[in-house]
């Protein structure tokens, strides 16, 4: 079973790679780019994946709750380095409390 950092490491790339490949979606459909956008946000939608197939969990259900809390935080990344738009307080507070679950939803102590 990965680290607790590790879990974080590959939760973290799941999310860059959706928020790519979503991306690619939004400018092509949104935004007037080519299709050919398309060809990488469809790359980057498998990789995610194939990344959260890594998780260290037992059930695709917790993984997914718990990846749910690094793709808000890597959201709100985004807003800030690809949109130009900083998150505020509270943006940063929900962020925080995302972690925080997110790391009881994958780590706390299971019973059998």
């Amino acid at each position: 079973m990965p680290s607790i950092f590790g879990s974080y490491v590959i939760f973290a790339a799941a999310a860059l790679c959706e928020i790519a490949g979503c991306f690619a979606f939004w400018a092509w459909l949104r935004n007037g780019q080519s299709v050919w956008w398309l060809i990488p946000g469809i790359s980057f939608l498998m990789a995610f994946a194939w990344l959260l197939t890594l998780a260290p969990s037992d059930y695709a259900g917790r993984a997914y709750a718990a990846y749910g809390g690094i793709y808000i935080v890597a959201s709100l990344a985004w807003l800030w380095a690809a949109e130009g738009n900083r998150p505020d307080a509270w943006d940063l507070a929900g962020g925080s409390l995302a972690l925080v679950a997110a790391a009881v939803i994958l780590f706390a102590p299971r019973a059998g």
